[in-house]
C-alpha cells in the first residue's frame, strides 16, 4: 500500500525561508515533576534550548512558558505564576500574578502564536512540560494541521499531545534529566529529523570553539579549587580533634580523608562533562571506586567518568533513547568505566605517586629544613603573581592534606603569602602615604586576617614601589626559613587565629606567622614615614620657591 502523501503545507522538511536557521517555538511550563528537575528556574532552562538550538543552527523565536511558584502537581489557582515571552531576542516577563490570571495571558499569546504558525513563521515546536488540552492547545493543532515536527517532555503532556496527531521526534519523561539534558536531546531529536550536524555544547565553551569536546574542559587548577572547601573541612576537624573533650572526633578526620578522592572525582567529572548533576553523579561512582588510589586516583577516574558521560549521553540520543534513560545509562555507566580503570589498572600507579610527592617533600624538608623553607617562602610571591600558584603550590598542598592532614606548603602559604600581605597592609593603614590608600589597605587586611586569602590586597603597594616589593620577597623568604625551622605543618585559607591550631606545632607557627607579618609591618611602615617626609620637605621647599617669586 502507498503510503498518503505529506499535505502541501506540510514543512517538516522542505528548506526553511530564504535558506535561515530553522525556528523553533518552545511552549510549556515549570510543570509538576518537572519544578524539581530545572522547572523551578525558567529562565536558565530557557537559555539551554536556546544554546543548544543555536549549535545545530536553529533559533529560538518564540517562547510560551508559564512559570509557577510551586509545583503544578501541587498548584492552586492563586499560587503566584508567570508568563515568559520572547520580545526581539530577550526572554521578557510577559505577565505575573496568580495561576489563573496568568493561564489567561497565556491564552491569548497561544492564539498569536498559533497564527504564526498557520503563517509558516515556525518550523518545529519544543514542548516542556506543555499543556496540549489548555493554553497550548491552539498552537499544537496548528502544529499538527502544518505537520511540524516536535520534541518534548513531560509524560501525561506528551501523551496527550501525541493524541492529537503531533509529530514527536524526541519524546520522554523528566525523572533524572536536567535543564542541559532535555535541551540536548530536545535539539538532537530536532537535528536528526532535519538532517543537520549537532554537537551538543557543555560546560563554558560556546558553539564555535570545541564542539562540547570534554577534554577541552579538563583544568586541574579548576578541579582543585573547587575541591578545595573538603581540605578546609578536613583541616578544621584536625584542630577539633586536638580539643581534649573533642578527640572523639578522630574517626571522622579518618573518614574524611578517605572520603577526599570522591570530592576530587565528582568535582572533576562534573567540570569534564559540563552536564552538572549527571556528570556529579557519575564522579561520586567513579570516586568511591577510586578511593585506594589516593586523591590523583580520583582526579583521574573522574576525568575518564566526566569524559564519557559526554560520549555516552550523544550515543544514547542518537540512538532515540528516551533522556531519562540516556541519563541514566550517561551517569551510572562511565562512572562505572572511569572508577573500574582506576580499581582495577591505576589505583597502585596513582597511589605510589601521591605518595612519593609527599615523600620527597618529606625528604627535601628533612635534609635541610632552613633551606627548604626559605626556598618555598622565596617562589610564593613569583608564583602567585605569575600564574604558577593554582596549577603547581595548590595541588602540592592538598596532595600533602590528602596524606596527612596537614601541608608544609600550606604552611609556607600561610606565613609568606597571608601574613606578608597582612603586614604590608596593616603598615599601610596605620601610615599610609595618601588619604585613599588607608580604606584601600584595610579591607585587605580585614580579609587576610579573618578568612587567609585575598593575599593580592598588597599588589598596588608592592607595585607602586620597588622597596615595598623586596620586603615582601624578603619577608617571605624568611617566613618560610621559620616554617622550615620549627617544622610546622599546616594550611592556609583559614582565618589568622584558627591557622595555628590545624598546624603540627602550634607555637612554631605563631612564631612563623608573627615573623611572616611583623617583619614586613615594621619595613613599610619605615618607608613610609620616610616617604611621607620626602615628599612633605619637597612640598615645602616648592612652596618657598613659589613665595620668593
Amino acid at each position: 500500500m502507498a503510503e498518503n502523501p505529506a499535505p502541501e503545507h506540510d514543512r517538516s522538511t522542505r528548506a526553511t525561508h530564504d535558506g535561515a536557521p530553522r525556528r523553533l517555538a518552545v511552549v510549556g511550563s515549570s510543570g509538576g515533576n518537572l519544578y524539581s528537575h530545572g522547572g523551578d528556574d525558567p529562565v536558565a532552562m530557557v537559555e539551554q534550548i536556546r544554546r543548544q538550538a543555536a549549535a545545530a543552527g536553529f533559533e529560538v523565536t518564540a517562547v510560551q512558558l508559564v512559570a509557577a511558584a510551586a509545583s503544578l502537581d501541587a498548584a492552586r489557582p492563586d499560587t503566584t505564576a508567570t508568563l515568559y515571552t520572547l520580545v526581539g531576542d530577550t526572554l521578557t516577563v510577559a505577565a505575573t500574578g496568580t495561576l489563573a490570571e496568568v493561564d489567561e495571558v497565556a491564552e491569548r499569546y497561544d492564539v498569536e502564536l498559533a497564527t504564526r504558525v498557520g503563517d509558516g513563521e515556525i518550523d518545529a515546536l519544543v514542548l516542556v512540560s506543555a499543556d496540549p488540552l489548555g493554553v497550548n492547545a491552539r498552537t499544537v493543532r496548528a502544529a499538527v494541521t502544518a505537520g511540524l515536527p516536535a520534541a518534548g517532555t513531560g509524560g501525561s503532556s506528551i501523551a496527550a499531545a501525541q493524541a492529537l496527531g503531533l509529530h514527536l521526534v524526541a519524546a520522554s519523561g523528566t525523572t533524572g534529566s536536567t535543564s542541559t539534558t532535555r535541551a540536548v536531546s530536545y535539539v538532537a531529536g530536532l537535528a536528526r529529523h532535519f538532517k543537520v550536524r549537532y554537537r551538543p555544547v557543555l560546560g563554558s565553551t560556546t558553539t564555535d570553539d570545541d564542539g562540547g569536546s570534554p577534554w577541552r574542559r579538563i583544568s586541574v587548577r579548576g578541579i582543585m579549587v573547587g575541591s578545595l572547601p573538603a581540605f578546609i573541612a578536613l583541616a578544621l576537624i584536625l584542630a577539633l580533634g586536638k580539643v581534649p573533650f573533642l578527640a572523639a572526633l578522630a574517626p571522622v578526620f579518618d573518614a574524611l580523608i578517605a572520603s577526599l578522592p570522591v570530592v576530587v572525582a565528582a568535582v572533576a567529572a562534573r567540570r569534564v562533562s559540563g552536564l552538572g548533576e549527571v556528570g556529579l553523579v557519575a564522579g561520586v561512582v567513579a570516586g568511591v571506586l577510586s578511593t585506594s588510589g589516593g586523591i590523583i586516583g580520583g582526579l583521574a577516574g573522574g576525568i575518564l567518568a566526566g569524559a564519557a558521560v559526554t560520549y555516552l549521553l550523544r550515543w544514547t540520543l542518537a540512538h532515540r533513547f528516551p533522556v531519562t534513560t540516556a541519563n541514566i545509562v550517561a551517569g551510572g555507566l562511565s562512572g562505572l568505566l572511569g572508577g573500574l580503570v582506576v580499581f582495577l589498572l591505576l589505583a597502585p600507579v596513582t597511589n605510589a605517586l601521591g605518595e612519593g610527592v609527599k615523600n620527597v617533600i618529606d625528604a627535601l624538608v628533612a635534609f635541610n629544613p632552613l633551606l627548604a623553607g626559605a626556598v618555598a617562602g622565596l617562589v610564593m610571591w613569583p608564583a602567585i603573581m605569575g600564574g604558577v600558584y593554582h596549577a603547581a603550590i595548590l595541588p602540592l598542598v592538598l596532595l600533602e592534606m590528602s596524606e596527612k592532614g596537614h601541608s608544609f606548603f600550606g604552611a609556607v602559604d600561610m606565613v609568606s603569602l597571608v601574613m606578608v600581605s597582612l603586614g604590608i597592609t596593616l603598615a599601610n593603614v596605620v601610615r599610609p602615604r595618601t588619604s585613599g590608600e588607608r580604606a584601600l589597605a584595610a579591607s585587605g587586611a580585614a580579609v587576610n586576617f579573618g578568612f587567609g586569602t585575598f593575599v593580592e590586597a598588597s599588589y598596588p603597594f608592592m607595585f607602586a614601589d620597588r622597596k615595598v616589593f623586596a620586603v615582601a620577597i624578603g619577608s617571605a623568604t624568611l617566613g618560610g626559613l621559620v616554617v622550615g625551622a620549627t617544622g610546622a605543618e599546616a594550611t592556609a585559607y583559614l582565618p589568622a587565629v584558627v591557622a595555628p591550631f590545624v598546624a603540627t606545632d602550634t607555637v612554631g607557627m605563631v612564631l612563623s606567622m608573627l615573623v611572616g607579618a611583623v617583619v614586613p609591618f615594621v619595613s613599610v611602615l619605615l618607608i613610609n614615614v620616610r616617604a611621607t617626609r620626602t615628599a612633605r620637605t619637597a612640598g615645602s621647599a616648592a612652596r618657598a620657591a613659589a613665595q620668593a617669586r
